[in-house]
């Protein structure tokens, strides 16, 4: 990545939890400089304060980007230590804090609303992005080269589609972590020991993610995967008539759910 710019003008990121101590460690492995980067966090970590990085000092004038990273009941108390800010992208990772809230907080400014998973603290999330009306083609770019250090960045056509990437993506990975929890004791059921039912459990489901991002189809691996009058089938003739329809009504709550959050 291509950091001459933003080395020159300075990175803010406001709170270094879990998810930018992700992405902080990410941008410095691809060639960020520490001395760029200016953290406001009011607890920082042992492995933050080794980083490098500028911590609670004042802030650069006109950053290239400015990252939220707090939670999103904490908004309110951290927004305006960025007022100050000017011509720098906005960049923020909170969930159910609608671009709306942003800008009444800070005016007008040049933002981009991002939603990733859990998955992006080991760098293997999937991240959804929309900016505001004042936002470019190039500050699309931008947050998607610093949102890239976390994982896969797809864009959306419009805001709204954010409750939809919660229901599905953001609240994805513990539906994923459910499944694992049934399949665990499905296997105890059939008389494994629950420590083997877990293990075997675990890495069905992460294996079978790998195959899913070789780029063959869903169906077609399952296919592969399903001799006729086989074990397998006699499993699906059980799920497949229900999970679909499981599911719909799971990722429509927590999609309605996201709705009646942002209000």
């Amino acid at each position: 990545m291509d950091f001459t710019e933003t080395n020159a003008r300075g990175v803010v990121l406001l709170g270094c939890g879990k998810m930018g101590s992700a992405m902080l460690s990410g941008w410095l492995d691809r060639g960020l400089s520490p001395g760029a980067v200016t953290v406001i966090d009011p607890a920082p970590s042992d492995w933050l304060r080794g980083t490098g990085v500028h911590l609670n000092t004042e802030l650069p004038p006109a950053p290239a980007i400015t990252v939220v990273a707090v939670k999103p009941q904490m908004m309110q108390e951290a927004l305006p230590a960025l007022r100050g800010l000017s011509d720098t992208l906005f960049v923020t990772v909170a969930a159910g804090t609608p671009i709306s809230a942003y800008e009444a907080a800070l005016g007008q400014i040049r933002l981009i609303r991002a939603m990733p998973n859990t998955p992006a603290a080991i760098g293997q999330g999937i991240t959804a992005i929309v900016g505001n009306a004042a936002a470019t083609p190039a500050d699309l770019d931008l947050a998607e080269t610093f949102l890239s250090a976390v994982g896969e960045v797809v864009r959306l056509d419009h805001e709204d589609q954010m409750d939809a990437v919660t229901g599905l993506s953001g609240s994805g990975p513990a539906y994923v972590f459910h499944l694992i929890e049934a399949m665990t004791q499905a296997g105890i059921a059939q008389g494994l020991a629950p420590d083997l039912a877990l293990r075997l459990a675990r890495a069905t489901v992460a294996g079978a993610g790998q195959l899913a991002m070789t780029g063959e189809s869903p169906e077609e691996l399952r296919r592969n995967v399903t001799s006729p009058n086989g074990t397998t089938q006699a499993g699906l003739e059980v799920l497949m008539p229900e999970l679909p329809d499981l599911l719909a009504r799971t990722v429509a709550a927590a999609a309605e759910r996201s709705r009646e959050l942002r209000g």
